[in-house]
């Protein structure tokens, strides 16, 4: 695996878990809504993992090697 693939990797790792905690309230409610199917996480995944695409690469390693300096951003 190259540096870039390993550092997509791991951006998107840490993407989902930034998101997931920022929108847990929302992703409760759509995960209790009655319409909402089993294949659907598929493509709730999907499309949070899609927000990846607007970092450019040098972006997402900026973000990994913060994060791994221990340097935080969270609220």
């Amino acid at each position: 695996m190259s540096n870039k693939d390993a550092t997509t990797q791991e951006f998107t790792s840490y993407y989902l878990q930034q998101s997931t905690k920022e929108f847990a309230e929302d992703l409760d409610k759509i995960r209790n809504a009655d319409d909402f199917k089993g294949d659907a996480i598929a493509m709730l995944v999907q499309s949070l993992q899609q927000g990846t695409s607007l970092f450019s690469t040098a972006d997402q390693k900026r973000v990994i090697e913060a994060q791994k300096s221990g340097v935080s951003k969270d609220r």
